[in-house]
């Protein structure tokens, strides 16, 4: 399994490609800045020297500017980010034990 296959890798892999470049305030990148510790211990390439200060008022913040309905999106964004976050643990946890 690729990690393009995950739950939620359309939001996460672009944000990790975008810290990598310096962009720290798009919606991708401000959901790997909050999920960054269980990223990197899962064996993702987090870039941990860009990440943006207060991820989660800054994507609430970001959304707010953006949409009428900021708060169920942001709701969704974090289901979405759990998601991939939970099924990277077990891809890495089964790599571990082959």
């Amino acid at each position: 399994m690729s990690l393009n296959e995950l739950p939620g890798a359309e939001l996460i892999l672009p944000g990790l490609d975008d810290l990598h470049h310096g962009k720290t305030n798009t919606i991708g990148s401000l959901l790997v800045a909050i999920a960054a510790t269980r990223l990197a211990e899962a064996g993702l390439d987090v870039p941990l020297d860009r990440l943006a200060a207060e991820p989660e008022l800054t994507l609430y913040a970001r959304l707010q500017d953006e949409r009428d309905d900021a708060y169920p999106y942001y709701n969704a964004l974090l289901n979405r980010l759990s998601s991939f976050c939970n099924a990277l643990e077990l891809l890495y946890q089964y790599k571990l034990s082959q």
